[in-house]
């Protein structure tokens, strides 16, 4: 069986209040369990806010039945995907063990000092060199690996402004897959020839490359029982406001899902200026526009929704 829970499920800041409590306030987190013949695999993907309940649960719920093993995937460290880890219980617990991979960008440092210095006293009370459990750090590209018990993950580079990466794990015949941050690959060169800085040349190549990568992430999330896609914007207010900022639109989610053929979409990383009303009024929306057109089923991720597969 596999086994998602959403822990966090919007984007850019926590925003807790009344008008995002049925959907919820928290950052990304979400909990992965695959388990077959009495065995059992936890994998969380993300450290945003929503980390801190989730560790309160592990605390009351599986500490007691021994030492926790966690595989800690992290899309990328933009700090409201990293911001819950100083308030992981887990990490102070002697005995845990805790493997976190994921993307380095250009930078000097590595992923342990990027997520480690938030614990440090200039932010956090407690050192990172304080910490009681075992954690060690594996800077990660783009591949497939075997976790254990034959679940795989296979890492594929994402549109952000910092490296950032996107998931697909299969196990057992279901395959689930992670796309956020990531903002539609585009052609950066000007395309009309009336403009002064136009090149042909440069024009047709950044429409290819824009296309080819495009195709990929198609390729990644073909055929997915469950897709988990950033949603952030809608087609208007991303042409308005926000092209560049490295997020998706309900529509070119939804588009991409149907063509790919996947079974499931689950919206996620929901702007912190929705209200749980606006979230609902845009999903009822769009079921409206795609009903009878694709068999492909459309959902709002929530805190604490479990999806079993």
């Amino acid at each position: 069986m596999l086994k998602i829970k959403f822990w966090g499920v919007r984007g850019s800041t926590p925003c807790p209040g009344p008008t995002t409590v049925r959907y919820g306030g928290n950052t990304a987190c979400i909990e992965f369990r695959f388990s077959h013949d009495n065995k059992e695999k936890l994998v969380i993907l993300d450290a945003g806010s929503g980390l801190r309940a989730l560790g309160n649960e592990l605390m009351a719920k599986d500490l007691p039945k021994g030492p926790l093993n966690i595989d800690l995937l992290i899309s990328h460290t933009h700090w409201d995907h990293i911001m819950g880890f100083p308030f992981f219980t887990p990490i102070y617990v002697p005995g845990t063990r805790i493997n976190v991979y994921g993307p380095v960008t250009y930078e000097d440092d590595g992923l342990d000092k990027i997520i480690g210095d938030q614990l440090s006293y200039r932010y956090f009370p407690v050192k990172q060199s304080e910490l009681s459990a075992d954690i060690r750090y594996y800077p990660l590209k783009e591949r497939t690996m075997e976790l254990e018990n034959g679940v795989f993950v296979t890492s594929k580079y994402l549109n952000h402004p910092i490296l950032c990466l996107g998931y697909r794990f299969e196990y057992r015949g279901k395959s689930v897959v992670t796309v956020y941050d990531n903002e539609p690959f585009r052609n950066l060169f000007p395309t009309d020839p009336a403009d002064p800085d136009y090149d042909e040349i440069a024009a047709r190549e950044g429409e290819a490359a824009a296309r080819e990568e495009n195709d990929k992430l198609l390729r990644f999330i073909s055929g997915a029982d469950v897709l988990i896609h950033d949603s952030q914007y809608t087609r208007a207010e991303y042409k308005k406001s926000f092209l560049g900022w490295g997020h998706s639109t309900f529509e070119h989610v939804i588009n991409t899902a149907h063509r790919a053929e996947v079974k499931n979409v689950y919206f996620f990383h929901h702007d912190p200026l929705r209200t749980d009303d606006q979230l609902e009024e845009l999903l009822a929306e769009y079921r409206a526009k795609i009903k009878g057109k694709t068999p492909l089923e459309l959902h709002l991720a929530q805190e604490g929704l479990e999806i079993l597969l």
